[in-house]
């Protein structure tokens, strides 16, 4: 019995975390959530962002950032990509202010100087964890 005191409280607090979509579970941004960076530079980069699956903060959307603008507003599970200028860019996670429900008056500012080359593409997760709350990572190669 003592046992179960233990381990409940460990694996309920371990359910708060974000886990990484598997191949073929992420799904797209719907267009009309995509809000810029959206045409196709010549001479610029792509970055993709790619939130988590996870319990904390899953009926919310968060808002991705670029150079401190909104860009989209993405959801548990999806994916989107955003054409950006050469140079380096501020991409960032916030709170999605166009929300009016409890989800929209929270705080988050989490932001990355990300140094763009011409033609590359930069991957990047937003991942929910149960001591430091939501956070933007690049993605592991």
């Amino acid at each position: 019995m003592r046992l179960i005191g233990v381990v409940l409280p460990l694996v309920l607090l371990a359910g708060c975390s974000s886990w990484q979509a598997g191949p073929g579970q992420v799904k797209q941004v719907a267009a009309e959530r995509l809000l810029g960076y959206q045409q196709p530079l010549g001479t610029g980069g792509r970055l993709v962002v790619q939130r988590d699956f996870g319990g904390m903060g899953g009926g919310c959307y968060v808002a991705v950032l670029v150079d401190r603008t909104v860009a989209a507003r993405i959801a548990v599970g999806e994916a989107a990509s955003f054409q950006v200028p050469v140079g380096t860019r501020v991409l960032g996670i916030g709170i999605d202010e166009m929300d009016d429900t409890l989800c929209g008056k929270g705080r988050l500012r989490r932001e990355l100087a990300v140094k763009v080359e011409a033609g590359s593409t930069q991957n990047f997760r937003i991942i929910s964890d149960n001591r430091k709350g939501f956070d933007i990572l690049p993605l592991a190669q």
